[in-house]
């Protein structure tokens, strides 16, 4: 173990802070309060909560030795200190370390620091040395009598909430640590070996010493810190992997895969009605889809495919075989848009063959009339409605299913843990249906390997015929009048146009056009001909159908709309899509919002128009998204971006409530990490069930039943 991350340094005393008081009625005082909202209630907790950075104050420096910019903890004595009032009220004061002097500068100050910087007292100053016409200045320098003696570790700076001072904190992180139980959990002849155990690690990372490469501490390449991500991503499959094998100790009905008479069968009944035939990907994946729907083990499968790969004849497949066993199937979308594209074809293909077997297709929402909506419960609950489509609704207490075998999750990252839960409760007796989550955003590899491992997962990687490519174009805001030119020649030909905004109305805060501002302005330039449009999502559920209904049949040639097209709009006859401040969007629904164009034979375009900022450019990662949109069509290369971009999280969506995200590791730059986890975890959980637990419960806690669903 390294010498110096035995043991704590020595504590510094600290007040008790006004706000421990306790708040009255709560039971807690403020700061117990203001912890729990960081997360913190366990000793381990405290251990684990890390520094965001650090501050140097184990040693002083001279005035003259010091630069423009520098971090900076000097003494000297004050030699002047007055309150000004140009132009507003300051505090000013001078200090002199026989090197040079240093004028502080206070604009919000009590009367105790001026008495602290009264004219020949002795101060330790600590702040960004800044230079100017003035000579040296610091701007708000922390002030503390001089003498004292100075710490051996570099100074903690944790993230933190309002009334949670710094000194507060590192109080209480200093008593978890102390407190905490940190003994091994990974099995020395299987596990991680060297100097850094956990402890050394944590206290190292806690209180650094000062002959550390400052570097290796913001980029987590120092020893100590690789330790504490092999750990965190050890946690992490651990968990997944059980959640895996107690999966695999239910059971689930068994709807097999050939009924007789096979002809006859609802299955192939829908294949011979469909308008095309499958791709050699639907193919594969509905036959994956087929093995687990025939095994007593619950299928917990995600169906991940680029826009337009054809999800939703898979999941009709699928609900195909749990009704031909005489099973119901629920099929759950985010949006009440959504829902009703995929009612809308599921009702054409299934409704016909049902109706043969008096059974029908049901479709439950939010906003259903009371007497429609009991009616479609009650034909759910007999058992008459073979497969219920529709939103949250579905998972309301009212409703109630005779016999629920599969059920089917669309766009399943906005979807949170216990709705998802919600909804697998709604089997009958001690059988857990089916689950199948699709998702229109590809799994790039490493979050595969790590967040879903607990998942089977089927790609469908080819496109259906007759998907034409999309040419994707940056424009910048001051040439729009080209944009409405291009438009006008897309109308003139029949086509129709999507412009997208990121707004509804006015607003102070964010000066971007709004939905119903561009509507105006489209209709007023395309002249009466052209029939504009205008969809958002605070519309009423039927009015905002109406919209739809008459851009699907041509009735609106242009649709101004917000995100709510993001997912599910099908109509193919719309060949031009522009999103107005495409800078702001990210690049998943960038991509999204591209595949709602080239759905049918006519050459289509995206138009991303961007408006440069103050200094005539957009931020760097606006110009990654950008550039990435232009350069690949490639859903799986923009997964693979936006990973690189922003992390994992939007890839995860609710599904972490939880479980949050990887506070340590990075899935980009620790992929030997993760296959080092990867591979331990099972031997773990074999060979030491008892260490794995431990393990997992000082990582993850309770948050590790979330990944169940």
């Amino acid at each position: 173990m390294p010498a110096s991350a035995k043991s704590l340094p020595p504590e510094k005393p600290v007040a008790a802070p006004a706000a421990a008081l306790a708040a009255p009625g709560s039971g807690l005082s403020l700061v117990q309060r203001a912890l729990r909202k960081l997360g913190l209630v366990r000793d381990i907790d405290f251990a684990l909560y890390l520094p965001m950075r650090y501050e140097d104050e184990t040693r002083i420096v001279r005035l003259a030795d010091t630069r423009d910019g520098d971090m900076a903890q000097v003494e000297g004595v004050v030699t002047e200190c007055e309150v000004v009032f140009r132009p507003r009220r300051q505090l000013i004061a001078t200090i002199d370390d026989g090197s040079d002097t240093c004028q502080l500068r206070f604009f919000n100050f009590y009367p105790s620091q001026q008495k602290q910087l009264a004219v020949g007292a002795r101060v330790r100053v600590r702040g960004e040395m800044r230079g100017g016409f003035v000579g040296r200045q610091i701007m708000h320098p922390t002030v503390k009598a001089a003498g004292t003696s100075l710490p051996e570790a570099l100074t903690p700076v944790y993230s933190t909430v309002a009334g949670l001072a710094q000194p507060v904190l590192r109080r209480e992180v200093r008593s978890g640590l102390a407190r905490a139980v940190l003994d091994e959990t990974i099995p020395v002849q299987i596990g991680l070996r060297g100097a850094w155990d956990l402890r050394s690690s944590l206290t190292f990372l806690h209180y650094p010493t000062p002959d550390v490469a400052m570097a290796t501490l913001e980029d987590h390449s120092h020893p100590a810190w690789q330790r504490i991500k092999a750990e965190e991503l050890l946690a992490q499959q651990l968990s997944q992997l059980q959640a895996r094998m107690e999966r695999a100790a239910q059971r689930a009905p068994v709807l097999p895969s050939s009924p007789e008479p096979v002809a006859t069968s609802l299955h192939a009944q829908l294949l011979a009605v469909l308008p095309f035939g499958l791709t050699g990907a639907q193919q594969r994946v509905g036959e994956e889809i087929t093995r687990d729907l025939g095994r007593e083990i619950p299928m917990h499968r995600l169906l991940q495919g680029d826009v337009g790969s054809g999800k939703t004849v898979v999941a009709a497949l699928a609900a195909a075989r749990a009704i031909d066993a005489g099973f119901q199937c629920a099929l759950m979308a985010p949006t009440e848009i959504l829902a009703a594209q995929h009612f809308g074809k599921l009702v054409g293909w299934l409704d016909p063959l049902l109706a043969e077997r008096g059974l029908r297709v049901a479709w439950l929402t939010g906003s259903q009339k009371k007497k429609e909506r009991d009616a479609m419960s009650a034909a759910v609950e007999s058992g008459e409605a073979a497969l219920v489509i529709g939103t949250h609704a579905v998972i309301s207490e009212k409703v109630r299913f005779k016999n629920l075998a599969l059920a089917i999750i669309d766009e399943q990252h906005r979807f949170g843990v216990a709705q998802r839960l919600a909804l697998r409760g709604k089997a009958l007796g001690h059988l857990e249906p089916h689950l199948l989550m699709m998702s229109a955003t590809p799994i790039p590899r490493t979050l595969a390997m790590s967040y879903y491992a607990d998942l089977d997962v089927s790609t469908l990687d080819e496109l259906p015929p007759g998907r034409t490519p999309i040419v994707t174009k940056l424009v910048a805001d001051h040439r729009r009048d080209e944009v409405i030119d291009r438009i006008q020649a897309q109308i003139a030909q029949g086509r129709q146009v999507y412009w997208v905004c990121p707004l509804i109305e006015e607003s102070e805060a964010v000066d971007l056009r709004n939905a119903t501002e561009t509507r105006d302005e489209l209709a007023g330039t395309l002249g009466e001909a052209v029939h504009v449009g205008l969809l958002h999502s605070r519309m009423p559920t039927a009015e905002k159908q109406a919209v739809m209904a008459a851009f699907t049949a041509n009735e609106i040639q242009v649709l101004v709309s917000t995100t709510v097209i993001e997912v599910g709009v099908d109509v193919p006859n719309a060949s031009l899509m522009v999103i107005e401040h495409a800078e702001r969007f990210g690049l998943s629904q960038l991509h999204q919002l591209r595949g709602r164009v080239g759905r049918g034979a006519a050459a289509s375009a995206c138009v991303l128009l961007y408006a440069p900022g103050d200094s005539g450019r957009v931020g760097e990662a606006a110009r990654a998204r950008l550039k990435a949109m232009a350069e690949t069509g490639d859903g799986f290369e923009i997964a693979r971006r936006d990973l690189e971009i922003r992390g994992p999280g939007e890839f995860l969506g609710a599904r972490q409530s939880g479980a949050p995200l990887l506070r340590f590791a990075d899935l980009t730059t620790d992929t030997l990490l993760l296959d080092w986890a990867r591979e331990l975890a099972p031997v773990m959980l074999e060979k030491h069930p008892d260490l794995a637990q431990r393990h997992i419960d000082r990582w993850l806690g309770t948050k590790a039943e979330y990944l169940k669903a």
